[in-house]
């Protein structure tokens, strides 16, 4: 039988990423399969040991040990560069395809595709993040010609701790968010239950919403050639035609 091999570079304290990217890809359960490999993230700051989590060491030998079972693509399942620079997460997927000869994604490159191949320029941002951590988002996005109109966050340095907000929670910032119109929200975090509420939100408020751990599942599937509209009942990304394969 042929396989897709999906590898996914996982959080430690992260406990929301592996079940529901296994959600996402239950319908093409056992053609389509998600493997995953941790590495140590606990806190999330501008701390300089916060920041020190994100060295490429520990990430290309994750990616390394995926690779022995021999991934069709590696994807960094972290957002980290929406905060130390989308720079960070073009080099560190360089290296990965150098160190393995895999091609590679992350959920903030994954997302920034989306939002250009839909012509998003007016952003709602919900988060966990610290208030310094949020600036710096907000920050990187206008740089990119991204406004964020609107965003709610949670002022936690987690990591493990984003995974206990329930869905009612994250619902509400994000319909705070609606109120200020923008093209689009994300979800921005890959340990916070987005991608469940997605589809009655879209339905509520008539806005795509764009979940990272979504995100990340509708690009390595698109770089693998497995078309990402036959993931059903997760939200108009994987239906858009403009973000087909």
């Amino acid at each position: 039988m042929e396989r897709t091999l999906i590898g996914m570079l996982t959080p430690s304290s992260n406990t929301v990423l592996e079940p529901f990217t296994a959600a996402l890809l239950s319908d093409l359960f056992p053609e389509v399969t998600a493997h995953f490999q941790r590495f140590t993230v606990r806190e999330i700051s501008l701390r300089d040991e916060a920041l020190a989590q994100f060295d490429p060491a520990p990430l290309l030998e994750a990616a390394g040990l995926l690779n022995d079972a021999r991934m069709d693509v590696i994807a960094w399942n972290g957002t980290s560069a929406s905060w130390m620079g989308f720079s960070a997460d073009r080099r560190l997927c360089a290296a990965i395809t150098e160190a393995t000869g895999v091609q590679a994604t992350t959920s903030v490159l994954a997302l920034n595709e989306v939002l250009e191949r839909t012509g998003v320029t007016r952003l709602g941002l919900v988060t966990p993040y610290l208030d310094d951590i949020q600036s710096a988002i907000v920050a990187n996005y206008a740089s990119e010609g991204v406004e964020v109109v609107s965003e709610r966050h949670l002022n936690d340095k987690g990591n493990f701790s984003f995974s206990d907000y329930d869905e009612q929670t994250l619902a509400e910032m994000v319909r705070e968010v609606a109120r200020d119109a923008p093209q689009a929200i994300t979800l921005l975090c890959t340990n916070l239950r987005g991608a469940g509420i997605v589809p009655a939100l879209e339905r509520e408020l008539g806005i795509p919403i764009y979940d990272s751990v979504s995100v990340t599942v509708w690009k390595t599937l698109a770089l693998t050639g497995v078309d990402p509209a036959r993931v059903k009942g997760w939200g108009q990304l994987f239906q858009d035609p403009r973000l087909g394969a």
